[in-house]
């Protein structure tokens, strides 16, 4: 039988609760449920989370989710009666998710996202719980149409390509999620989240915005990977909590694209970012690699329907928090660092 809420407030579990999401999303939930944040810091940063520690109704426990975990057996968890309460939702986000990440622990996320995912949801069985996986674009592949990107769309991919490590992972993860579904008759739901950007990203981890960011800081060029008519689509990190609580509390089971469907060019990203942070970095132009992704403009005509959700964040007030928030890390500016 289902454990229902015996107490005041939802028991709710953050795989890679202390992560660039997973730690806004800790902080959001917080606020009128209780948390327990799992990582290992293998890509999280405890600095994320470290603020929420004296919360009674936050707990963090430190754990590689590709080993099984008994929440009961937890000395941690006392006061979060989960023996009795069990766990009512789960957030799985306990994989690397940036190219420099990946890259550099391609093993390890293809076990998070097999594993560890397969882990998490014998937890969402055993406590009949709400589950919700954090997928990504990189399932539709090497898409060379320009057309919005739909979720039924299927993209060639290459198996043994550079990316593969994450690519195949994402869809062995949304495989695995389904069938848990049909097997288990579980509330387990699908999200596909495109280029987000906000706080707590770090500066050298790969991605866009922050190696612009980062770039602008130390006074250095920013290296464009396109040419002037390259573009590409950004929302910021609240607008996805928000589409993620709204997914989560929905009889919808995806997946659905979570993005903005407004492109802007990169050279516009980057003036902005000039402009913002003051300084008087040029703009430079280089080929990208084979290892960097795709930029597909996602359709969310399917959020907007079913979850009554679209971006609401501005460009130039998404990028001057982030920013502020950035530029104020300690050793940000060090000579040698983030290179």
């Amino acid at each position: 039988m289902p454990k229902d809420v015996i107490f005041d407030k939802q028991n709710i579990l953050i795989v890679g609760g202390a992560g660039f999401v997973g730690s806004h999303l800790a902080e959001e939930l917080v606020t009128a449920n209780k948390v327990i944040c799992i990582d290992n810091f293998l890509t999280g940063d405890e600095g994320n989370i470290s603020h929420l520690y004296q919360n009674p109704n936050f707990e963090f426990i430190n754990h590689n989710i590709i080993e099984t975990i008994e929440l009961e057996q937890q000395p941690e968890l006392s006061s979060f009666k989960v023996d009795f309460q069990g766990i009512q939702e789960i957030y799985f986000l306990g994989s690397p998710t940036s190219p420099n990440t990946y890259r550099q622990h391609p093993i390890e996320t293809m076990l998070a996202n097999s594993i560890g995912l397969s882990n998490a949801l014998d937890l969402a069985v055993k406590y009949k719980a709400k589950f919700l996986y954090a997928s990504s674009p990189a399932v539709y592949g090497d898409a060379q149409s320009e057309d919005l990107v739909k979720e039924d769309y299927v993209g060639a991919v290459d198996q043994l390509a550079s990316r593969s490590a994450y690519v195949e992972a994402k869809r062995f993860g949304e495989a695995l999620v389904s069938n848990y579904r049909q097997i288990h008759n579980l509330d387990a739901k699908i999200i596909r989240i495109f280029n987000c950007y906000g706080p707590k990203m770090k500066l050298d981890d790969g991605r866009m915005i922050p190696e612009m960011i980062r770039d602008a800081l130390l006074k250095k060029d920013i290296t464009i990977f396109g040419d002037k008519d390259s573009a590409g689509c950004y929302f910021y990190i609240s607008d996805l909590i928000k589409a993620m609580i709204k997914m989560m509390e929905s009889v919808e089971v995806g997946p659905i694209n979570i993005g903005s469907d407004w492109q802007t060019k990169f050279s516009e990203v980057a003036e902005k970012v000039i402009s913002i942070t003051g300084t008087k970095s040029k703009i430079k132009y280089k080929k990208p690699d084979s290892f960097m992704a795709p930029q597909l403009t996602p359709d969310i005509s399917l959020a907007k329907e079913k979850l009554d959700w679209f971006p609401i964040v501005l460009l130039n007030e998404g990028l001057h928090q982030t920013i502020d928030y950035l530029s104020a890390q300690k050793d940000v500016l060090r000579p040698g660092k983030n290179k």
